[in-house]
This record gives C-alpha cells, structure tokens and sequence, in this order.
C-alpha cells in the first residue's frame, strides 16, 4: 500500500492538482478584492450608494447595522449582498479560467503541426497494367 501511495503522489497530475489549488487559492483572493474594492464602489454609483455587502434582511426579531453584528447576536440573516457577490466572483473566475483554457488550447494548437502529407508520386504501370499489355500485344500479333 505504501508503494502504491508513493506512485500516486510521484504521478504528474498529482502536483499539477497542487499547484492549481494553491494558485486558485491566491487567485481567488484577488477577485474577491476585485469585486469588494472595485466592482462594488461601481455598482453602488449607479444604484445611488447602495452598498451590496450591507444587503441584508433579518429573520425573525431584532435589528442589526450589519451582517456581521446579526452573526455576532446570533440573529438569523439573509444576506442577499454576500450572496450576490459570491455570484459576481464566481463568474469573474470562470471568465477567467475560460480565458485561460482558450488560450492553452490556441497555443497547443500552435504547437502541433499537422501531419506532412507527401505528394503523391506518379509510379507508372503496375504489374496487372503490363501483363494485361503484354496478353493484348500477344492476341494481336496472333
């Protein structure tokens, strides 16, 4: 079994995996700060300052300033802001990676050449060609 794990982790794919996970760990980072510091002033100018991350209603009793402060009470939330920026996120990310899945595509594309076709060679009669011209001089000459 220890063998086997070894050649589980020695496999290629298995550091690939890693070094994707940690590269979408910091990646993510940056959108959520691409959407919190950036994306969300921009909506909130044109909706009149409304603050997606303030967006929120309280189930049941009480009132909080924030969501964090409903949390902290122990006050049920539906955060509809945080919601909407997760979506935001979420599709920053995906355009992202389809941008970059296009691109590995376009460039191993790049990289294969097609297969060369040789020209095809003029050969001359095949073997059934000249024994079927040698039967027909014969009947003439006979």
């Amino acid at each position: 079994m220890i063998n086997e794990f070894k050649d589980f982790i020695a496999k290629g794919n298995v550091m690939d995996m890693a070094v994707g996970i940690i590269i979408g760990a910091a990646f993510t980072a940056i959108v959520t700060s691409l959407v919190g510091d950036l994306i969300n002033p921009i909506i909130a100018l044109f909706t009149g300052g409304m603050d997606f991350s303030g967006w929120f209603y309280v189930l049941g009793d009480g009132e909080c300033a924030s969501v964090a402060a409903c949390t902290e009470a122990g006050i049920s939330v539906f955060a509809v802001g945080n919601f909407l920026m997760a979506i935001i996120n979420f599709l920053i990310i995906a355009f992202v990676v389809f941008m970059l899945v296009k691109m590995v595509n376009r460039v191993k594309s790049a990289a294969e050449k097609p297969e060369e076709v040789a020209p095809e060679v003029e050969t001359g009669p095949s073997e059934l060609d000249v024994l079927l011209e040698i039967r027909d001089s014969l009947k003439a000459r006979g």
